[in-house]
């Protein structure tokens, strides 16, 4: 069990995993995260399900390198075994048929939308997808995407490919046009979901998006993972990752997940300068 059978590198530093896990792949969910540890001192890293396939018993994650527990993570082939993988964890995606919705991911935010998006189309709804990325080389799963939406929009911050500018830009053009929308998901950087919810407010339009706080135990007993919705305290390892995105106080996760910069700095620096010269 949690041995790789598939690595593949998606752009520069964002890699996917497939993981033979029979238990967690007849359980997940679209929307679902599981949380890995490499090895015995290694950290706990909270990573949404990218895949999974009931069939054969395998799961997928996709990860960015950019701290020295994921750097870890890239670092390790196929055919090695990953210690623990815990899941499927947090509250799964409320998928029926609402009629047209928009999905929107940014950068590696997209392989997250993606099994939401497979399971809106796959209720019947008319799926329109926007994806984005800083630049044409980080743009991953274009063709999953297409795949699965009735209507797709690709956005690059510098032109490369696609529209120029932000995935909000082409969000914009879609609502002015009064397409009844019926939901947007949103999946990426914390200020991307802001601005979404900001430009879905008006509209009233239930907008959802999956929040990524620092974590630890991933079970509700440690608290880490607090965030603030509707006033209130919740937990997004058992109360989310998906929230109102209309109630997310984004300003006091954005303070909460530069904490530890420093450290993880420290730790990252260390990391590289110990594998200085090999593979």
């Amino acid at each position: 069990m949690n041995e790789i059978l598939e690595k593949v590198d998606l752009a520069e530093g964002i890699k996917l995993i497939k993981i033979k896990n029979q238990l967690i792949a007849q359980k997940a969910q679209p929307g679902q995260f599981v949380v890995v540890r490499l090895k015995e001192t290694s950290e706990r890293i909270p990573l949404t399900l990218q895949d999974f396939n009931r069939e054969v018993g395998t799961i997928s994650i996709v990860f960015q390198e950019v701290g020295k527990s994921t750097k870890e993570l890239g670092l390790m082939k196929v055919s090695d075994t990953i210690l623990d993988v815990v899941g499927p964890l947090g509250k799964s995606t409320e998928i029926e048929k609402f009629g047209n919705v928009i999905c929107i991911g940014g950068g590696v935010g997209t392989p997250e939308i993606y099994p939401i998006a497979r399971a809106l189309k796959n209720k019947g709804n008319h799926v329109i997808s926007i994806i984005g990325a800083r630049s044409k080389n980080l743009l991953i799963m274009e063709k999953e995407m297409r795949d699965v939406s009735d209507e797709i929009y690709i956005t690059t911050d510098d032109g490369t490919y696609g529209q120029k500018g932000f995935v909000t830009d082409v969000l914009d053009g879609i609502l002015k046009k009064n397409k009844k929308i019926k939901r947007v998901l949103a999946v990426g950087p914390v200020v991307m979901m802001k601005a979404v919810s900001e430009m879905t407010k008006p509209y009233k339009i239930k907008t959802l998006v999956s929040l990524n706080p620092i974590m630890l135990d991933a079970t509700g007993m440690c608290g880490v993972c607090r965030v603030e919705v509707g006033g209130e305290t919740k937990f997004a390892c058992v109360d989310g990752p998906e929230f109102d995105g209309h109630l997310v106080n984004y300003e006091l996760l954005i303070q909460r997940l530069s904490t530890y910069i420093k450290e993880e700095k420290e730790s990252m620096d260390m990391f590289m300068k110990s594998h200085k010269g090999r593979n």
